[in-house]
């Protein structure tokens, strides 16, 4: 459902939501996602135009979150990115007059207003919760996340 431009930027704020204060590269976090860095710095400067991340140059410069993690929504980031959130419905074309064709294309609209106000409700701060689950659950000790 989602395109692989916004899985990237996902990823890669994620890298930065984990120390919010810490100012990363961009070639230190092509190297964590294992992506080319000029893809990355491409990536960094949409998030920065929406105001998602922050720049600064210089020897102990980089990126980082422009606001808190819990302020920041899906929907923003998919759409800094320059992705549909969802692929679009498909619609309904002259030929597809029967009552079946109007009902799938119905459900296609249904399910695409469903997953847009889901990720419109889900914050950068909810998916590193589960990141940290995830994290946790990778330990010897079989760690739980309560919260």
């Amino acid at each position: 459902m989602l395109r692989k431009s916004g899985i990237q930027a996902l990823k890669a704020l994620l890298e930065l939501a984990q120390d919010p204060a810490q100012w990363r590269s961009a070639q230190e976090l092509a190297e964590a996602q294992q992506l080319p860095a000029a893809m990355v710095e491409q990536l960094l400067l949409r998030l920065r135009r929406a105001q998602l991340v922050e720049a600064r140059r210089g020897r102990h410069g980089g990126y980082r979150l422009a606001r808190a993690a819990r302020q920041i929504v899906l929907t923003e980031v998919l759409a800094a990115a320059a992705v549909a959130p969802a692929a679009e419905p498909a619609g309904l074309n002259e030929a597809d007059n029967r009552p079946i064709d109007q009902v799938t294309a119905a459900l296609e609209q249904r399910l695409a207003r469903s997953i847009t106000q889901m990720l419109a409700e889900l914050t950068l701060e909810d998916l590193l919760f589960d990141l940290r689950s995830a994290e946790a659950s990778l330990e010897e000790d079989g760690g739980l996340m309560l919260g």
